[in-house]
């Protein structure tokens, strides 16, 4: 197979790469898909030839997204997407909670109110005015 890509087409293609392995493997551990891993690392091999020499660095005869790369904004746009579900999620549990329902509900209006009223408070004050009684 053959797939032809602009500079740009190929940049953002690593991007999306290192995102989607970033989610695969970050937090397994040890117990990484290691085919994630070789498919991310061939694919940022590519990066010097297309004039990307700073993306890349090898350890261990390894072909890793550099560290410049690691901390020029990736991380940032990975830290935005993990709050969004973070908040979505907690959102949806706490409402869950409130309205007694488990499962999936036939009418999905009041859990979908309830969540706008977590999400609100939370897009106002974060989890500030979150308490938790043990």
């Amino acid at each position: 197979m053959t797939i032809e890509l602009t500079d740009l087409e190929y940049r953002r293609l690593l991007d999306l790469v290192y995102v989607g392995n970033w989610v695969l493997n970050s937090a397994r551990g040890t117990d990484r898909f290691e085919d994630y891993d070789y498919m991310e690392s061939k694919l940022f091999s590519y990066a010097p030839k297309c004039g990307m020499r700073s993306m890349v660095q090898v350890h261990h005869g390894i072909v890793q997204p550099s560290k410049a790369y690691q901390e020029g904004g990736i991380h940032e746009a990975i830290c935005d997407y993990e709050d969004a579900v973070f908040f979505e999620i907690l959102a949806e549990e706490l409402a869950r909670r409130d309205l007694g329902m488990y499962g999936i509900p036939e009418d999905v209006t009041p859990l979908t109110s309830r969540m706008e009223e977590y999400m609100r408070e939370f897009e106002a004050n974060g989890i500030e005015n979150l308490s938790v009684d043990i």
